[in-house]
């Protein structure tokens, strides 16, 4: 695949696709430890026939985004706490965690190194990172790799979701993850389970599908790709407390904000039954940012949160709070955002024989 070029992009028109970008970083574990990182231009990763990852699955990965500020700088967010979510998640499948210094030191390696793909400010583009991690050692039985490899690949995004338009979901009669299995990990299997459910949930004319506690099959866990939220009518932020989800650090932040906002934030069980308490609802994660949902639709009957033609009120004053801090325009009081130093021109930098 050929190498893509800042001029060969449509800033206003990214979508959410894969671009090769000329670098990429790549850490081995073998012997017992982490070998040393570096950036490299090869986009190319080779197995051999009998790699763990390809059969067992034995994958964790994350998502995380930089943003253009105005004065042409360039913002991280929260990047320490995908290091640790990708730990914990790398524990969870019995994996090598990578250092998480090592990590946030990467991610701002490989921004630095592909800069002139982040898109320009004013745009709604955001250069999207994906670190993973995956078990390289051929294996026939059941049982963990003792070499992997760490890998951060860069690609410049437009909106997941385009625009604050309020979209219809469904209730998917199938389940994300299993009762204490590996929901709060952010592993291949996870997502490869929705792929089903979604397309259903796209052929019957909805955004996404939603799915439930995959126990009881009474209350709203998350959807496949982030986590829910409503507003109630008297006010409050709401979002599902569940053992079976994903920790979100979109989340995380916005309960922060909601607070801020007076909006009394809680995590709490939320029963599909009760979804009329919510005048808003949306869905929030790294790559919805935050997604006003418009409709629920569970055993046929449709479930419509204040005006479904427009994004309401609070959920456009969470998005505007939420991004405005991650590019800039916004004051940082939780010094969440972090600030890198780069050059004119990523191509003088960086340059490999």
């Amino acid at each position: 695949m050929a190498k893509t070029h800042p001029e060969d992009l449509d800033w206003n028109k990214l979508g959410f696709k894969y671009h090769d970008l000329p670098y990429r970083w790549v850490d081995e574990f073998k012997d017992g430890k982490w070998q040393g990182g570096h950036l490299t231009q090869d986009s190319s990763i080779t197995f051999n026939e009998a790699a763990e990852e390809l059969h067992y699955g034995q994958e964790v990965f994350e998502g995380l985004k930089a943003y253009r500020r105005k004065d042409g700088g360039i913002n991280l967010f929260r990047p320490e706490q995908n290091a640790k979510r990708m730990a914990n998640s790398a524990k969870r499948l019995l994996m090598e965690p990578y250092p998480e210094e090592e990590f946030v030191k990467a991610v701002k390696e490989v921004v630095k190194a592909n800069q002139d793909f982040v898109p320009p400010y004013g745009s709604g583009g955001t250069l999207y990172l994906r670190p993973f991690m995956m078990g390289m050692q051929p294996i026939v039985g059941v049982s963990p790799s003792e070499t992997y490899q760490f890998r951060i690949y860069a690609t410049p995004v437009g909106a997941y979701i385009k625009g604050l338009k309020p979209m219809p979901y469904e209730v998917s009669d199938y389940d994300r993850a299993a009762p204490a299995g590996t929901g709060q990990a952010k592993t291949a299997g996870n997502y490869a389970s929705s792929l089903m459910p979604s397309l259903i949930a796209k052929k019957n004319g909805f955004a996404d599908a939603l799915y439930l506690d995959p126990k009881e099959h009474k209350y709203i866990d998350e959807f496949g790709g982030a986590n829910f939220f409503g507003i109630t009518k008297d006010g409050q932020f709401q979002t599902p407390k569940s053992d079976s989800i994903l920790p979100s650090i979109t989340k995380r932040s916005i309960l922060k904000i909601a607070k801020d906002l007076g909006l009394d934030p809680i995590e709490t069980k939320i029963p599909i039954d009760d979804v009329d308490r919510f005048v808003e609802a949306g869905a929030m994660g790294t790559a919805a940012v935050i997604s006003p949902v418009g409709s629920l639709t569970y055993k046929g009957k449709k479930h419509v949160f204040g005006d479904e033609t427009k994004v309401g009120p609070i959920t456009q004053k969470l998005y505007d709070t939420l991004f405005g801090i991650q590019v800039g325009d916004l004051d940082d009081k939780y010094n969440w955002t972090v600030r890198l130093s780069v050059s004119s021109s990523s191509f003088s930098q960086y340059h490999f024989c």
